[in-house]
């Protein structure tokens, strides 16, 4: 049996009790910069968690879109998640090859099309695999499901809703890149970006709510600490940004663990913002 409490964080030890249990799947939504020169599927092949199927963030996307990884329509998304074996009442638990950071993009994608029962491992892989925890190689070959997807408009922002909230002052614009790259002081890992961050972000890099040794979330208190000295009021709406709508989802994760769901991740992020000639940027 499983737990009648899904949180959205769980534990290497949860997951290792819970790792056969009747509707807990695992996700490995591993995702890295083409600059760090790192394969996620390839070390998938090489290496995962038993049962895990691959999260293709960069194929379960929109590819009609110039912009990087744009969340897919809620047909295809349906498609993907029902060839993976995910389906409607499944319990899911995302991890990553870093700790914590594209798992929460995962979690978040599930989130904005209706799927509730989605939990990041804290940790991640190096982690479980720190632990001795088992792991193996290969591929895995899902039994088709149902699953049923309902786009959630809400928990995404669109380049004209940033636009508005310039105006309105409505929501709090968090970017979650580096202060070198917020200040436009670093260059952007992708060519053609102009330097520097969106009037009236607030800067909270996604790093500062990691615990840089475990790779693990932050405890709330801290969190929620961390937060308020960056200047961001946790009454009022988020709309979250970064690079490209990858660690912006750490905000949004965060922000959840603190009961906040007024929160919004900017889908094009910097990527589209910043590459584009006529929008307004600060340094």
């Amino acid at each position: 049996m499983i737990d009648t409490e899904f949180e959205s964080l769980v534990s290497t030890e949860w997951l290792a009790v819970h790792l056969q249990s009747p509707g807990v799947k695992v996700i490995d939504g591993s995702w890295y910069l083409p600059k760090t020169g790192r394969d996620a599927e390839a070390e998938y092949q090489a290496s995962h968690i038993p049962g895990a199927v691959f999260f293709d963030i960069d194929e379960i996307a929109d590819s009609d879109d110039p912009l990087p990884h744009m969340l897919p329509s809620v047909e295809k998304f349906t498609s993907r998640m029902r060839a993976l074996g995910l389906g409607d009442g499944d319990r899911i638990v995302v991890y990553d090859g870093t700790g914590l950071m594209s798992a929460a993009r995962v979690w978040w994608t599930f989130r904005v099309f209706g799927h509730e029962d989605v939990a990041v491992l804290n940790g991640g892989l190096p982690k479980w695999r720190a632990e001795g925890r088992s792991l193996v190689s290969g591929n895995v070959v899902p039994q088709r499901r149902h699953f049923t997807a309902v786009f959630e408009a809400d928990r995404v922002s669109a380049i004209d809703d940033v636009h508005i909230n310039l105006a309105s002052g409505g929501a709090q614009i968090v970017d979650a890149r580096s202060r070198g790259r917020f200040h436009g002081e670093e260059p952007e890992p992708r060519s053609g970006l102009r330097a520097g961050h969106i009037p009236q972000s607030l800067n909270l890099p996604y790093t500062d709510l990691i615990d840089p040794a475990e790779g693990t979330l932050l405890p709330v208190g801290r969190l929620r600490r961390i937060f308020r000295e960056s200047g961001i009021d946790l009454d009022k709406p988020v709309i979250a940004s970064c690079g490209s709508g990858i660690s912006a989802a750490v905000i949004a994760f965060a922000l959840d663990r603190l009961g906040h769901s007024q929160v919004a991740v900017y889908d094009g992020s910097w990527a589209e913002w910043g590459g584009l000639p006529d929008t307004p940027v600060d340094r």
